[in-house]
């Protein structure tokens, strides 16, 4: 793998008391912030080998209007470690794709602005935050391993 996207997903609704936080929905806003991200990936040229995505509806939603910006769709598997997953977690199952040359991953905070941080700075205790519908390019030019990415562009609505 020589690029990594991480893409948190876009606002979503608020849970109704005692609802089940995988099934809420995007709201109007997370809409429109899904597909800037989109917009954002195909004015900067971005091709996407394999798309993971947590199976929570608003990460599958945010990652289904922003791909549908880009000429070439990549198959999106669903991953059900992604949701609620710790940046060690995260890196075991990206280690486990590291045979597609741009991979994105459409995950939840912490995990990903966790993720970003152990992967740039080499420790997850050091992040800086990840809105909504945001989005972390990182490059790699060895394994995958803490500290042994470089940031090469970060983006929010």
């Amino acid at each position: 793998m020589h690029e990594l996207i991480l893409l948190r997903h876009a606002e979503a609704q608020p849970a109704s008391p005692g609802g089940d936080d995988a099934i809420r929905r995007l709201s109007g806003r997370g809409e429109q912030e899904a597909r800037a991200a989109g917009a954002w990936l195909k004015s900067h040229g971005v091709r996407v080998d394999r798309v993971l995505c947590s199976p929570s509806e608003r990460t599958c939603a945010t990652a289904n209007l922003a791909l549908a910006s880009l000429a070439r769709v990549p198959t999106m598997q669903v991953a059900t470690e992604i949701y609620n997953a710790t940046p060690g977690e995260l890196l075991a199952l990206l280690d486990q794709h590291g045979d597609a040359n741009t991979l994105m991953l459409v995950g939840h905070n912490p995990g990903i602005e966790r993720l970003v941080a152990l992967l740039v700075e080499g420790r997850s205790d050091d992040f800086r935050g990840m809105p909504p519908a945001g989005l972390a390019v990182l490059h790699l030019d060895g394994p995958l391993e803490p500290g042994n990415a470089r940031l090469d562009a970060f983006w929010s609505p």
